[in-house]
């Protein structure tokens, strides 16, 4: 038996040693396009996912997951793939739908809007330009995704860190650019914390929020529950409004955690 094996062991070793590679090719989540952002000046990269069965269903039409940190060395294939996995028809939290990441060219510049802090302006010299960042999402892109793929109505926005700041001027400014905002992390702490003194006199009506957080420390935890606390006093009647605190993640790891969160929260169709 044993002078069997070692027969058997070796004809395998020379089956894998002639082995040969039949083909070879490239394995791809999605496409990018390049935008010539003439709100921006410059060119801008953007990184598509489309669902599985995108091509072969020319019919059906898609909600749109916009994604800030977007770039391939950023959230894009993190995200891209949580996406995937919540819109499998085993799991069904989340509808199937396009990302759209927004890959960075200075994050500093197009998250903030001007601060008046000394310390601000001295740490992120590039800061405050964030109204023509929106503007591009707003009056650019938004409409180079509908026109040239199979999108719905239904936009959701992703934002973490200086991403979440942002996302909250969005929804404090120009909520009706997105119908679901999830806002990790925000920076809130920005300009002296003054976007949290913002009135909300724009209408949030059917508009879904969800505000994530990790043991980040202290003013991190305080200004993601007072992001909550000000949207629960303010516009309590208008919007579908969530928070959680992960105590066991940190800025880093916090991100996939809650986003998975988010969307079970918004998406998963009660039972």
């Amino acid at each position: 038996m044993k002078t069997f094996l070692c027969s058997i062991f070796t004809l395998l070793l020379m089956t894998l040693g002639h082995a040969q590679i039949s083909s070879e090719s490239q394995f791809s989540i999605g496409e990018t396009l390049e935008i010539n952002s003439k709100i921006l000046q410059e060119e801008r990269t953007v990184n598509i996912y489309l669902p599985h069965g995108y091509e072969r269903d020319t019919e059906k039409t898609y909600p749109v997951i916009y994604l800030l940190d977007g770039s391939a060395d950023e959230d894009f294939i993190h995200i891209a793939g949580i996406v995937q996995f919540c819109s499998f028809s085993w799991i069904n939290i989340l509808p199937e739908s396009i990302v759209v990441g927004i890959a960075n060219v200075d994050r500093k510049r197009d998250f903030t809007s001007p601060s008046e802090v000394e310390i601000d302006q001295k740490e992120l010299p590039t800061s405050g330009k964030s109204d023509k960042f929106i503007a591009f999402i707003a009056e650019e892109l938004q409409g180079i995704i509908d026109e040239k793929y199979r999108t719905t109505k239904t936009k959701t926005l992703i934002g973490q860190s200086l991403g979440g700041l942002l996302a909250t001027e969005i929804l404090f400014e120009r909520p009706g650019l997105f119908d679901n905002y999830i806002i990790i992390s925000p920076s809130l702490w920005w300009n002296d914390e003054k976007l949290l003194t913002y009135d909300l006199d724009k209408s949030l009506k059917d508009k879904s929020v969800y505000i994530g957080v990790g043991k980040e420390g202290a003013q991190m935890e305080r200004l993601a529950q007072s992001l909550f606390y000000k949207l629960t006093l303010e516009k309590k009647n208008d919007i579908q409004l969530f928070f959680n605190h992960f105590e066991e993640q940190d800025h880093g790891d916090v991100l996939h955690l809650a986003v998975y969160d988010a969307f079970e929260k918004l998406f998963k169709k009660k039972e």
